[in-house]
């Protein structure tokens, strides 16, 4: 951690300012208070037990047994109001991109059948119709991804991830995705590269699992990468484990927005300028795989220069 992040931690203002509450109910801020309460309690009890009791040594121990339940209790105190405020936080970010994401599809939509019908169909030209009917299809796809998104989320916070194991063959699945995807980094100028080391086993997992975090990791890859950039796609084997990883030339992630990354709803400043779709689920989505399948997941990151996400899983 960097002299600048160590700064940003220790500045209430700015750790206050991310959960968008008043200052006074921010927990960073009730933390500090009952922290001066606690120093303040324990230096006026020894300054007490010095001049008016007869044994000092025992008020010391009372001050100190008094300091640290007042400590435990601001701790928890803290802890509870952090979790309220995240969930506040997250809240507001849910409503803001569920709406964002719905309203410009549905817009569209809404557009072009008005279109359609105040033209009349039996006036549309062919030309015309195809038009309509690809912004039909487009947007619809926009909304089913987004709603495929909360119900795979909402699945995996109630019941947890799916565990129908099968043997999968990585290799396959990843040429098939990065098949897939190239259109999409056609369309914009990005080059995928695959690599792959011969000879890797088939593991057993969920395959509708894993081709989710695959996907996801290709699919963030060409959004952030600018034109003309290029995509390293990797699998290998890494002491015992299937190690793939997607690296990119993109607008990479602030500093300061890392530990949020596999968040719900988290989406990076510099993302939000660069590419305005997204939902903010898939890399939560992601970590739950993993986690769920007994791998490692991660990522190295620098702002303006790219991003390499990465993910490990166990041949055993």
């Amino acid at each position: 951690m960097n002299t600048k992040n160590i700064l940003s931690q220790l500045n209430i203002l700015t750790q206050c300012k991310k959960y968008g509450v008043p200052i006074w109910q921010c927990p960073q801020f009730i933390f500090l208070i009952m922290g001066i309460v606690t120093i303040g309690t324990a230096f006026a009890s020894y300054l007490i037990g010095v001049h008016y009791v007869e044994d000092p040594q025992s008020v010391s121990l009372v001050v100190l047994g008094i300091s640290s339940v007042l400590f435990v209790i601001s701790f928890i105190i803290n802890h509870s109001l952090e979790r309220l405020a995240e969930a506040n936080r997250m809240k507001s970010e849910f409503i803001g991109i569920v709406s964002h994401q719905l309203r410009a599809p549905l817009t569209n939509l809404k557009w072009t059948v008005e279109l359609m019908v105040d033209a009349g169909f039996k006036d549309i030209k062919e030309g015309q119709m195809v038009s309509f009917t690809n912004v039909l299809r487009e947007n619809s796809k926009r909304m089913e991804e987004l709603i495929n998104d909360l119900l795979i989320v909402s699945r995996i916070e109630k019941e947890g991830i799916s565990n129908r194991k099968a043997k999968v063959n990585l290799v396959g699945l990843v040429e098939k995705l990065v098949s897939e995807s190239a259109g999409f980094a056609d369309a914009s100028n990005i080059k995928l590269n695959f690599e792959c080391q011969k000879g890797l086993p088939e593991v057993f997992l969920d395959p509708s699992q894993i081709k989710l975090v695959i996907e996801n990791f290709i699919d963030n890859a060409i959004r952030y990468t600018k034109e003309g950039g290029v995509i390293e796609i990797t699998l290998k084997e890494d002491n015992n484990n299937i190690y793939f990883e997607v690296k990119d030339q993109g607008v990479g992630i602030p500093e300061e927005d890392k530990k949020y990354i596999f968040q719900k709803f988290f989406r990076a400043k510099n993302v939000l300028k660069f590419q305005t779709q997204g939902s903010g689920l898939g890399l939560f989505i992601a970590k739950s795989v993993i986690n769920k399948l007994g791998g490692k997941i991660g990522f190295k990151s620098e702002e303006n220069k790219g991003s390499m996400f990465w993910f490990k899983l166990p041949l055993e």
